[in-house]
């Protein structure tokens, strides 16, 4: 296993900073995703560390190895890309062998080793099949069992799913975390899908315009994002604009959207102008009955989405506030009815106001 280490990375493109001093660490046998909207500079920081891409300044190391300068070939990295890549000419055998073939091993190592990375992926009944009689699932475990059959000691994947249809995303990323757990390499994986990156990772760098925002394991990305473009992007939240109203020792009360917010953990002092990230599913309906913090909102709209239900509300000066909860939950079904809202103040997060 080799661990990864980037130190002040930066490349730029004519005035466009793509990657701007991007400094990490990938830990032995980590699953450490690269994630953030189309631009951010995920994909040409992938290619920085597998050597298809020069980076401007910095420095990449595998180990205690320093790579930035050694050339793709000799970097020992497999690479699964988004199109599969797959030799139409070749079977899938052929393939898998190709990097083998390159690389000089014999003819009976290679047929061992095309064998076992066949079935590892579940493909070994398929060696003789040729890539157009493959299902879009098959071809990717052929393009993965190409890059593993090399043995590398860093496994890259820059959004290796994007081209499949939604089922078999979510079937492929399981099979790939897998397969990665049972053979302990250290990958790093890129992607804009944020259910994808929290369903599959042990940490998760967000990008934004070339710079990391937050790195961290999934759920502390999830609940506790360090800004207010992570709570943004990762999952779906309501961002309130407010203005702290009082502060209570460890409690400040925020005015935001006409309703008053209670936000444990928070600190400002009176006036401030914040943000505030609500979680829809942090939010429940109430009967009218009910103590604690709550906000009255009106119905707008109701989405039954089988598991889920979302909910369609605006707050009392018109600002819409979306709400899921459980699709077996009864809520109220006409638009214009009147919801009482609760919600934990530990789970609302403030950010300054920009």
């Amino acid at each position: 296993m080799t661990a990864i280490r980037l130190e002040g990375v930066t490349r730029s493109y004519g005035s466009v900073r793509a990657v701007d001093d991007v400094s990490m660490t990938v830990g032995h046998g980590e699953f450490f995703t690269l994630l953030g909207p189309s631009g951010c500079g995920k994909t040409t920081l992938l290619r920085m560390i597998a050597g298809f891409t020069d980076v401007e300044h910095g420095s990449i190391w595998f180990g205690e190895q320093r790579i930035d300068a050694v050339p793709a070939h000799q970097r020992n990295t497999g690479m699964v890309f988004q199109s599969f890549a797959v030799f139409p000419n070749l079977t899938v055998a052929g393939n898998v062998a190709y990097g083998l073939r390159a690389r000089k091993v014999g003819r009976a190592e290679t047929k061992a080793r095309v064998a076992r990375a066949l079935a590892s992926v579940q493909l070994g009944m398929l060696g003789d099949r040729w890539p157009h009689e493959l299902s879009g699932g098959q071809l990717q475990r052929v393009a993965i069992a190409r890059s593993m059959v090399i043995e590398p000691a860093v496994l890259l994947f820059d959004e290796p799913l994007s081209n499949l249809d939604a089922q078999l995303r979510t079937h492929m990323r399981v099979e790939i975390r897998q397969l990665q757990q049972q053979l302990g390499l250290t990958a790093v994986y890129v992607t804009h899908d944020q259910e994808e990156a929290l369903a599959i990772s042990d940490r998760i760098a967000v990008m934004r315009a070339g710079w990391v925002e937050q790195i961290g394991p999934p759920e502390a990305i999830y609940r506790t994002p360090g800004t207010a473009f992570v709570a943004e992007f990762m999952g779906s939240t309501n961002m309130l604009p407010g203005r702290i109203e009082r502060v209570e020792g460890a409690e400040v009360a925020v005015r935001a959207a006409g309703a008053m917010f209670r936000v444990q953990g928070a600190t400002g002092k009176p006036g401030d102008p914040v943000l505030l990230s609500i979680r829809p599913e942090t939010m429940r309906v109430l009967d009218t009955t009910a103590t604690g913090p709550t906000v009255t909102a009106t119905l707008a709209l109701r989405e039954f989405l089988g598991p889920t239900l979302r909910l369609h509300t605006t707050l009392p000066d018109g600002t819409p506030l979306r709400v899921a909860v459980l699709g077996g939950q009864e809520v109220g079904r006409a638009a214009g009815e009147l919801l009482l809202l609760g919600y934990d103040p530990a789970q609302i997060i403030l950010y300054p106001a920009p």
